[in-house]
This record gives structure tokens, sequence and C-alpha cells, in this order.
């Protein structure tokens, strides 16, 4: 998996930490760790120095936990033994609950949103090391096993029904382990805390009457962010399409509409909040196959989510409950 650069804390840099005036005895406590191809990391204020520390080794193992279960390129993991094999025996508890999830979201977006896009990702990015698109045969055949219902889904046993069907869960295991992450945090009692993990999270605040913020990345400058926003009790995720690109004009990426075969041609970026991070993470994905109307429909009719989408020209809009700074 590699991390989608697309957020910017500010716990050190947007907004900064001088001048912060914390709770009496409290303090800012960091951690890092790698999972996921990238670094994650927990912040967190408290007065215990030494349970802060407990409490963020112990979410930032967790995540780590989740990133060996479910990376695609680990040859240990279970969703690797899934995609190379066709089948999983005994599927850890975690990965039964994220495909189910993922096949409700599929369910909830009309199959915008389908873990098992994993043979077109290979087609195009196969033809893009050769300097090509791939030709429309190809695309129908790996779009042919593209098909979210073909994924047995039980406690003894995951697999295709479908020769070639292969997954991946890109676009929900990091909110998943940020979910977990945070659940093994508040163990400790912790109130205030935003973490990392490729999505976010933010619970309580960073200061006396500071939210955190985080900073959404211009998704043609990453040098610039197109805004910052208050994050309190929420998760954050975005999606672009510049992270993983097959083509210079960010026509073909990582993101496949499964309709089509094809990059969803609408919006540059989507950054979603939520209850949980699998969810922001989950729909990220979903509203930029959906584009902008669609997208802010659905969003409408769901408790706690907002969204902000930046289109291929770089106009943006957002939904009324964006807590944009702009």
């Amino acid at each position: 998996m590699k991390r989608r650069t697309f957020i910017a804390s500010a716990v050190g840099s947007i907004a900064g930490v001088a001048g912060c005036v914390w709770p009496h005895g409290a303090t800012l406590h960091t951690g890092a760790a790698l999972a996921f191809g990238t670094t994650i990391s927990i912040s967190l204020v408290h007065t215990d120095a030494e349970l802060a520390a407990r409490a963020i080794s112990d979410g930032l193992r967790t995540a780590q936990e989740i990133d060996a279960l479910m990376n695609i390129y680990r040859f240990e993991s279970q969703v690797y033994q899934l995609n190379r094999d066709g089948y999983v025996n005994r599927p850890d508890g975690r990965l039964l609950q994220l495909l189910r999830q993922a096949a409700q979201l599929s369910q909830l977006t009309d199959g915008a949103f389908d873990v098992t896009v994993q043979p077109l990702w290979l087609l195009y990015s196969q033809a893009a090391a050769e300097g090509r698109l791939p030709d429309a045969t190809a695309v129908r055949r790996a779009r042919a096993l593209v098909n979210w219902r073909e994924l047995e889904i039980a406690p003894e046993r995951v697999h295709f029904r479908r020769t070639g069907m292969a997954l991946t869960l890109n676009g929900l295991a990091q909110g998943y382990a940020a979910d977990q992450a945070l659940a093994a945090v508040q163990k400790y009692g912790i109130r205030d805390a935003l973490l990392d993990t490729g999505e976010f999270i933010a619970r309580g605040q960073r200061a006396q009457q500071r939210p955190w913020m985080l900073g959404v990345r211009d998704p043609r400058d990453d040098s610039k962010l197109a805004t910052t926003l208050r994050a309190q009790g929420c998760s954050v995720a975005t999606s672009g399409d510049y992270e993983c690109i097959f083509t210079p004009d960010y026509r073909h990426h990582h993101i496949f509409d499964p309709a089509l075969g094809d990059s969803p041609p609408e919006l540059a970026s989507v950054t979603v909040l939520a209850p949980s991070a699998m969810l922001a993470d989950g729909l990220s994905t979903a509203f930029m196959v959906m584009g902008w109307e669609r997208a802010q429909a659905l969003a409408a009719r769901m408790p706690a989510v907002d969204l902000l989408v930046i289109d291929k020209q770089g106009h943006s809009r957002c939904s009324a409950g964006f807590p944009a700074e702009v």
C-alpha cells in the first residue's frame, strides 16, 4: 500500500504549536512508525507522559497489525494469499469485518466503490510501464473480473467465484487502521488525539479552544494548500487523481470506475469528513467515481458526512457542513 499524501497535519506546521495553551500539566506527545508504505503517527495531549507513551505505542502497533494482515504486497498477509490462491481459509475476524463493510459500501454507492478493481489496476500499471495504455479488448477482459458480488465472504472461508479476480483494500484499510488505533488509544482514557495512518481521526482539541487543524493540498501543486479545515470529533480522508498516474494529463490514474473500466473523468480530488475513518476512506474513493452531483446527493442523506471536491479545472465545491477555512 502506498500512502496517499493529500492531507497535512497542522500539529507543528500549518497553525503551529507556539502559543498554545494546554490544560494544567498537559503537554503534546507524539509518536511515529512505519506502515502502509509510509510513516504513520499519533499525537495526543495528556498530563501523564508515561501513560501517553503506552497509548501511542499500542495505537501504532494496532495499525501495523492491520497493515500486516491486509497489505496486498506482503506475502504473509491474508489479502496477498487471497489474491494468489483465490481463497483464504479461516480469515481473520478483522478482515471479515472490513470485507463486509466494503460490501455494504458497494451496495450503498451502486458499485462505485468496489474492492475487486485490482485487475484493472494491474492492467493499466503494466501498460504504463511499457509507455502505453491497454487496448480496449484487454480492458473489457479485466473489467469482466470486477464485481464485488463475486466475492464470497464467510467466517470459514473467503473466496472469489471467478478465476482471475483480485482485490485491493487500499481504499479502506488505512481508515480501518485509524479507527482501530483510536480504540487502542482511548482505552487509556485519552480524549485529545490526532491519528494519521494516511487517513486522519481527530478527537478533542490540540489546545484549549484550539481544534486540530488539517490542510488539504492543491491537486496540481503539492507545495500549496487548497484549504485548511477544523477537525473536531471527525475523520478525514482525501482521494485524488495525482498519487499514481498512468498518463501525464491525469486522465488515467489509480482510481477506477468499475462501470467504465477506466478512471472517472470529472474530479481531481475529493475530501470527505465522516464519523469513522474507514467510512471517510471508502467514500472518498466512491465520490471520485460518482462525481459531484451524485456524491453530494448521497452525502446529504448520510449523518455527519460532508465533502469538498476539486474538479479537473481547479474549481472547488463543498457541502454546507464542510468546515473549511479558505
